[in-house]
């Protein structure tokens, strides 16, 4: 093929590719317009994801009617003039390359009235090639409607997630700027529903509050560290509140949203040692710095940068947030369940109860030892981190000897071919994971408040919610929407009743977007499996004998009794061959 000049609708599409990815791009140019533009209100509504429909209006200062042709067309721009301009931008937009690329992969409106003139304009833009300017009334501001997104490319509809997805991925940005911009008041609708809604007065807290629930806003604690090359503010959650995954740490450096692995590898670090692996803060960080010191122009999306001393900065912010857990951050208050032994009049049978589960004691443990081939784990390799540990199969275990509880976690046992380390709190989940998979077959039993409970819940984990109502319904909850965001529930299953109910639905709806590999294919395991996490025994938790022998002998009975139901192991198994080796005693004799 020659070489030749693309023709100029397949170099937009080419160059839209680069900014408008999905709906959440689109939405994230027009809100940064809108910002940019100096508005107080800005009202975001999309319909199906945003693939039919997204409109953002602003109350901004508008776009003159002699530029609204301009705004369209591919590097116009109102926000630099020369190349050493890259370096001193202090707003969001700056490359020009935004309404043009989102024409010529939709069709797009733009109805715009500065406030000194007595009517709007209005232009149309279908796959790239303009309509024909209008004079229109309107209020003063800007509303950009975005319709039929993808229509002319196929291709890229392909690689949309599905509408659930596409949905959050649009809910968190927005989530984000009314953060990050408290004065300014912000409404997301989805579907002509309200999703999201700021009070725009400023206050962080309120801002806080209307996203993430009054309960958590007033615990996050205030970070705060002012050096001469630079300033951080914002707010992160104190230990005892945390997250499966790193969506809720947000950055913004000058009031742009960015995304940046060695600030999030900072934050993360001023927790270490005071959240376990595998848990995240919630954070959001302001770092405002010199224009000069950060590059903005990285990726045409401009969710990328770079700085001139990263080290610096990644230190700073470690220290900020370190400084603000140590100074605010005290004890965690641990829920420890009540523990009970019932022993009936013959004492053949102990009953121990455990958070309203009972585990039935096997009188008679002369039963034929059934021994399989186990893994051999050298001493060093449970000295690691559980989760980098080796496979273990899920074969049968044989029966086993209780010999003690270790720190209060762990459990030691004697079997026909050497020693087990049995995690309590891993081995407990896999118990009633496999009771309640199995009452799932049939029915799960519920429990019946005695009074309704009504639960209102932030904006975004009321969606959540409402998507998953129905397998939440069938999982032995009893819950119905209450109004705005809020629930009540009616019924709890029988395996949560010693929990407070509100307590039990929240914690299936703050991590409903983790990532519980091998849990992936179905909704149900990962709700069962996050609820028996919750209700089973937690490590540092005493265990009477009777009730350690009872947490052997039923996790002899699971089907997989190796792994817990995330896939981490419940136990290691120390062979005779191996204790020997260990020892020096083999070929000593």
């Amino acid at each position: 093929m020659p070489i030749h000049i693309l023709p100029p609708e397949v170099a937009s599409q080419i160059a839209a590719g680069e900014v408008v990815e999905r709906p959440m791009s689109v939405v994230k140019e027009l809100v940064e317009n809108s910002l940019d533009a100096g508005a107080s209100q800005v009202t975001i509504h999309i319909r199906d994801a945003g693939q039919r429909l997204i409109e953002v209006t602003d109350n901004g200062v508008g776009i003159k009617p002699d530029e609204i042709l301009l705004a369209v067309e591919r590097f116009a721009t109102s926000k630099l003039e020369k190349s050493d301009d890259l370096f001193h931008i202090r707003t969001l937009g700056f490359r020009g390359e935004a309404l043009a690329s989102i024409g010529s992969v939709s069709r797009l409106t733009i109805l715009s009235r500065q406030s000194e003139q007595p009517v709007g304009c209005s232009l149309t833009v279908e796959g790239g090639k303009n309509g024909k300017l209008e004079q229109i009334g309107s209020p003063a501001g800007t509303t950009v409607r975005v319709e039929d997104l993808f229509y002319n490319v196929p291709a890229r509809l392909k690689f949309l997630k599905k509408q659930t997805t596409e949905k959050q991925q649009v809910n968190a940005l927005v989530t984000r700027y009314a953060l990050a911009y408290p004065q300014v008041r912000f409404q997301l609708l989805m579907d002509d529903k309200p999703v999201l809604q700021t009070s725009g007065n400023g206050k962080h807290l309120e801002a806080l509050a209307s996203l993430y629930g009054i309960e958590t806003a007033r615990q996050m604690l205030a970070v705060s560290l002012d050096e001469p090359t630079l300033k951080i503010t914002g707010f992160t959650s104190p230990v005892g509140i945390s997250r499966g995954n790193r969506k809720e740490i947000t950055f913004f450096i000058n009031g742009r949203w960015v995304s940046d692995m060695g600030l999030n590898s900072a934050l993360i670090q001023a927790y270490h040692t005071y959240l376990m692996i595998g848990r995240y803060p919630l954070s959001i960080l302001f770092i405002e710095v010199n224009p000069e010191d950060v590059d903005v122009n990285v990726h045409p999306a401009k969710a990328e940068v770079r700085f001139k001393q990263p080290e610096q900065l990644f230190s700073l912010v470690q220290r900020a947030v370190r400084r603000a857990l140590m100074a605010y951050t005290s004890a965690p208050l641990v829920n420890i369940p009540t523990w009970k032994t019932t022993l009936p009049a013959n004492n053949q049978t102990a009953q121990p109860v455990i958070s309203g589960l009972d585990w039935k004691m096997r009188a008679d443990e002369n039963n034929p030892i059934e021994t399989g081939s186990q893994p051999q784990i050298g001493l060093d390799a449970y000295s690691n981190n559980r989760e980098n540990g080796p496979d273990l199969p899920s074969g049968e275990l044989p029966i086993l000897r209780i010999l003690g509880q270790l720190g209060n976690t762990y459990l030691a046992a004697e079997g026909p071919d050497g020693l087990y380390l049995v995690d309590q709190h891993a081995a407990h989940e896999r118990i009633l994971y496999e009771k309640m998979m199995r009452q799932f077959r049939t029915e799960i039993i519920s429990q019946t408040l005695l009074h309704a409970i009504t639960l209102q819940l932030p904006p975004r984990s009321a969606r959540l919610l409402n998507e998953q109502l129905v397998v939440v319904n069938r999982l032995g909850f009893q819950v119905e929407e209450f109004g705005m965001d809020s629930f009540r529930i009616n019924a709890i299953p029988a395996l949560l009743a010693d929990m407070d109910p509100g307590t039990a639905l929240k914690v299936l709806v703050e991590d409903f977007e983790e990532d519980e590999t091998p849990l992936q294919a179905r909704i149900e395991d990962k709700i069962v499996a996050r609820i028996c996490k919750r209700a089973a025994v937690k490590g540092g938790q005493s265990l009477t004998p009777q009730e350690q022998n009872a947490l052997l002998r039923d996790l002899e009975a699971c089907q997989s009794p190796r792994t817990c139901p995330h896939g981490r192991p419940t136990m290691i198994h120390l062979s005779v061959d191996l204790l020997e080796r260990q020892f020096g005693r083999r070929g000593s004799r």
